[in-house]
């Protein structure tokens, strides 16, 4: 039994301290999607609160067939999207803080800073269903059929949306380079 199945059964044996132990080894991972796909630390902060507590509250629903992170990112990407879809009526940029963004957790391919600043204000730039695709496979390291799972999302779609998540940064590059 893994260690995530092993901490699922004490809680719901009543241990509720083994909650914490899940919290903590997920917490950082969530974050830096949370913040990257939404931009800003209340946001992330909302969003991670309602993952952690919705997941605390269907825990008895997992089943140790599925790995416990892809269960934790599928309710993680949910709350994304509905704190997104609350705030879009107020502004329509996703990212308002850069600096925190280059604050945060990070697990990005080797680039330099230069290139890490261009692909958060492109990333900025993208539709949050492109953004969306493009965190999950380049920066979380998700494979198709992992992304498709966690986001009810077809295989084909969302090999789409990540080639033109990166043709989008692509011609954006182009432009840089040629002004």
């Amino acid at each position: 039994m893994s260690d995530d199945a092993a901490d699922v059964q004490r809680v719901l044996a009543g241990d509720v301290d083994a909650y914490a132990a899940l919290v903590d080894r997920y917490y950082d991972r969530c974050a830096r999607f949370a913040i990257r796909m939404l931009g800003n630390r209340d946001d992330a902060e909302d969003a991670l609160q309602a993952t952690f507590l919705r997941a605390y509250r269907a825990l008895n629903r997992y089943q140790e067939r599925d790995r416990f992170s892809a269960w934790l990112y599928r309710i993680l990407v949910n709350q994304c999207r509905s704190v997104a879809a609350r705030r879009s009526h107020r502004e329509r940029v996703f990212v308002r803080e850069e600096a925190l963004l280059l604050n945060a957790p990070d697990r990005t391919p080797n680039w330099s800073g230069e290139d890490e600043e261009f692909v958060q204000r492109v990333l900025n730039e993208l539709d949050p269903l492109l953004r969306e695709a493009f965190l999950l496979k380049h920066i979380e390291e998700m494979s198709y059929e992992e992304m498709s799972a966690l986001t009810g999302v077809g295989v084909s779609a969302l090999k789409m949306r990540v080639k033109r998540a990166c043709d989008r940064l692509r011609e954006r590059w182009e432009r840089i380079k040629n002004d």
